[in-house]
């Protein structure tokens, strides 16, 4: 393309051979193209015809002219080559750039954010109660400290350790005590840590951790996998969809690790899960996890421990420590810690000096049943009524039917978590639950709505039963399909058949059948009874909230039915 300046003259190119052979002539721009620039020896540049002969270029230098074969670039050539230029390389090197921050984010995704924690101040005086599973793993700590002292026995720790049980228990907490009794780093991920969509990373993130672990500082750790059931679920016979390939490739890569411990390492594995029964069998074999250590909801005495550790270090008044060990009855420990939390922030809230029984009391509400709502304006004086009778119900029936736990507090102060009034009572601690307890826990539950009816009439019921009658039939339906209770399955278990064909209609119609008995008896109750229901529901109304002391002082045990 030629790029010519407009505003050079044309001379005719007669006249450009009288400047050639009068030698005005300094410079020739010979080009392709059909005009040729010349240039005067006084600087006048202009253009003419391109004789296109052979030997043009060897005539002009033997008449001493400079000839030049590309015309001389000006400043409208200029732009759009450098604008060219410019756009290549940044072209360049923003490609390079995101080459540079895709291999950084595939490196990303392959590595392993895993911290070794050292001198952990955690120990067994950390963790109150679960003496049982301290106990189970007191041999461990040991093994840390002296691997030779079990060599020498031929002894082999356990390569790995399940800790199971309900969530809030404290299986991390264990864990890290193991840790810290035996003073070696702590590794602690989650399953959902080694979950992507790109086959393969899991895996690597496994070999990264064991790796990490074999070279800290002592060539000893725990390493401690939380909710490892995201990684190790029963893998399927069969994948057709192949949506389980990067699962199944991390649980293998996990169990070839652990298969390729030495004895001598000094590595323990401990992993928590709130599910064991969903665990891969290769999993809890021997050389894997091996030990499998259940970690229960504390008992009274622990939760006695507990509390007492939870207290240590604030400022507490008169505070019965026993008694709320047996109000928090099937409190996990990390609920407990909520709740003395809860009293703290109250106290605190008030300017009160010391965290005092009513600080507990109003938190203990809070953690139940949620904060009470100050504006009950809108409330109309019928459905307070319902709600006192419904929640006297279930009271009465308590009273009545399961007088050993003893009921702490009756409201009909709606709360944040949707309850328009409710009942706590302090069930008994019990290892076992049996056929005749399971029956009354329904008629507790069942205790509201037969008050509504009894009072209201039977087209006058509310929706107010709803979580009762749910909590109600998922008691009554592991009954007749868990526990062996009923007569349509007998002793079998409902969940070993789920995938034969099972008539359940009959278990439905079976369930049906005892909430009704049940509800019968207990509207019987409540109809023998209804001049109790009438007292506790006045004095409801007029207070708002009972207190067990409350009930005490009506002396209901001597005029029950």
């Amino acid at each position: 393309m030629n790029y010519n300046n407009n505003s050079i003259n044309y001379k005719s190119f007669v006249l450009f051979e009288k400047d050639l052979s009068s030698k005005n002539i300094s410079s020739i721009y010979l080009t392709d193209s059909s005009k040729i620039r010349v240039q005067l020896k006084n600087g006048t540049t202009y253009e003419t015809d391109n004789p296109r002969t052979p030997d043009a270029k060897e005539t002009f230098l033997r008449s001493g002219i400079n000839v030049i074969e590309s015309y001389p670039v000006n400043s409208r050539q200029a732009y759009p080559i450098t604008l060219m230029v410019i756009s290549a390389v940044s072209i360049i090197i923003m490609s390079l750039r995101s080459s540079e921050r895709a291999s950084k984010r595939v490196f990303s995704l392959d590595s392993l954010d895993a911290t070794a924690v050292e001198d952990s101040s955690y120990n067994f005086k950390n963790v109150a109660g679960n003496e049982e599973a301290k106990e189970s793993v007191k041999d461990v700590v040991d093994f840390l400290k002296n691997p030779e002292k079990y060599a020498s026995y031929g002894a082999r720790m356990p390569k790995g350790i399940m800790l199971y049980g309900q969530p809030g228990t404290g299986k991390t907490l264990l864990a890290k005590a193991v840790a810290g009794e035996a003073n070696v780093p702590f590794y602690a991920v989650s399953g959902s840590d080694f979950i992507q969509v790109y086959v393969g990373v899991g895996a690597s993130r496994i070999r990264q951790l064991f790796k990490k672990a074999r070279n800290s500082s002592q060539g000893k750790a725990v390493i401690f996998i939380d909710e490892i059931d995201a990684i190790g679920k029963k893998r399927a016979a069969s994948n057709s969809s192949g949506g389980s390939d990067e699962r199944d490739q991390t649980l293998n890569a996990l169990l070839t690790e652990m298969s390729g411990f030495n004895e001598k390492e000094g590595i323990i594995v401990i992993a928590a899960t709130n599910r064991l029964d969903m665990l891969d069998p290769a999993l809890l074999r021997p050389g894997r996890f091996d030990r499998h250590i259940e970690i229960t909801l504390p008992d009274i005495a622990s939760r006695e421990k507990i509390i007492d550790l939870h207290l240590k270090n604030k400022p507490t008044g008169n505070i019965d420590i026993h008694e709320w060990a047996q109000k928090t009855s099937y409190f996990s420990g990390a609920k407990i810690e909520n709740l003395i939390n809860e009293a703290a922030i109250i106290a605190c809230k008030e300017n009160s000096e010391t965290i005092e029984n009513m600080h507990m009391d109003k938190a203990f509400s809070i953690v139940l049943a949620g904060y009470e709502k100050k504006n009950r304006a809108y409330i109309r004086d019928v459905d307070r009524k319902i709600t006192a009778y419904h929640e006297v119900g279930h009271a009465l029936a308590s009273l009545k039917i399961l007088p050993n736990e003893k009921i702490s507090k009756i409201t009909i102060i709606p709360s944040t978590k949707g309850a328009g009034g409710y009942t706590l009572s302090i069930p008994e601690d019990k290892l076992y639950e049996n056929k005749d307890y399971l029956k009354r826990r329904i008629m507790v539950l069942l205790g509201g709505r037969a008050a509504e009816e009894v009072i209201f009439g039977p087209n006058y019921i509310t929706t107010g039963a709803r979580n009762d009658l749910q909590r109600s039939t998922n008691i009554a339906f592991n009954m007749i399909t868990q526990y062996g209770m009923g007569k349509t399955l007998g002793l079998l278990n409902m969940q070993e058949l789920y995938d034969l064909n099972i008539n359940q209609d009959e278990i439905i119609k079976e369930c049906k059948k005892l909430m009704d008995s049940i509800y019968g008896e207990v509207k019987n109750i409540i109809i023998e009874n209804r001049h109790c229901l009438k007292r506790i529901t006045e004095l409801l109304l007029e207070k708002e909230t009972l207190y067990s002391v409350d009930l005490d002082n009506l002396k209901l045990s001597t005029t029950l039915k």
